[in-house]
């Protein structure tokens, strides 16, 4: 079957941590931003924005969030927020009684933030079909409040993941991928646990042997190990969501 740029970009996408110093022209910016726009919306509510960040001091606060130094310098980086903020603005100017307002609820959040997710993976796809590279940053979400600070969200607002773009300057080996039989099921959800991780200890085996640019002295541990280092990682408890949703207006107990 013949492909075309698209899914090509999809088969080799790969994380860019690494980029030239060349600026994104504003007419690619455009395109990437349609191409965001254009992703789909739960009951086409729109619930989602991206904040461009051109300043330098606030990319560098983001790179000491994230405890990466290339998102200081990441000719294009964006933040991706769940927004109810806007939609409350539109329904309290139409007459909706504040109180009968459901757009803070778990069920919103919930789809804002895929919506807003799915926007990140339109641009991040229409970036990589252009010859651009990407990563996307969970890791600016270590500190959630001193990102909502940083970037003056609004209550009814939460930052969802953030993408840096550019020229790659580098060209890392394609991770590896969990076999498909552990991950596409017919119909139902497999009843037998041993039977779906048969294929693990292979797949262990690859994964073992790629080498991540960021630590090119080693190869990575394998997969169980890594999913036992995180299923033990305590440091997640520090991060709770229920706190910081609620101080932005949010009710997920609803």
């Amino acid at each position: 079957m013949s492909t075309n740029n698209v899914v090509e970009a999809l088969l080799n996408r790969r994380s860019i941590r690494k980029f030239t110093d060349e600026p994104i022209d504003d007419e690619t910016i455009n395109i990437l931003e349609d191409a965001a726009q254009r992703a789909p919306s739960s009951q086409f509510l729109n619930d989602r924005s991206a904040i461009r960040v051109t300043d330098p001091a606030l990319k560098a606060k983001l790179a000491q969030f994230g405890h990466q130094p290339y998102i200081a310098t990441a000719p294009l980086l964006y933040v991706f927020i769940l927004d109810e903020h806007r939609n409350i603005a539109i329904a309290r100017a139409q007459g909706v009684d504040p109180d009968h307002i459901t757009l803070k609820n778990s069920y919103r959040f919930a789809q804002a933030q895929n919506d807003a997710v799915l926007a990140l993976h339109a641009m991040e796809t229409a970036a990589n079909a252009l010859g651009l590279g990407c990563v996307i940053l969970g890791s600016i979400l270590n500190d959630i409040p001193g990102l909502i600070e940083q970037l003056n969200l609004p209550e009814y607002t939460y930052p969802v993941l953030g993408l840096a773009i550019g020229k790659p300057a580098q060209e890392p080996a394609l991770k590896p991928r969990m076999p498909r039989s552990m991950q596409f099921f017919d119909n139902t959800y497999p009843a037998d646990d041993a039977a779906m991780l048969e294929p693990l200890p292979e797949f262990d085996a690859q994964v073992h042997q790629y080498y991540d640019l960021r630590n090119t002295d080693r190869p990575v541990d394998a997969f169980s190990d890594q999913i036992a280092t995180a299923a033990a990682d305590q440091s997640t408890l520090n991060k709770p969501l229920l706190p910081t949703a609620a101080k932005q207006g949010f009710a997920l107990d609803k």
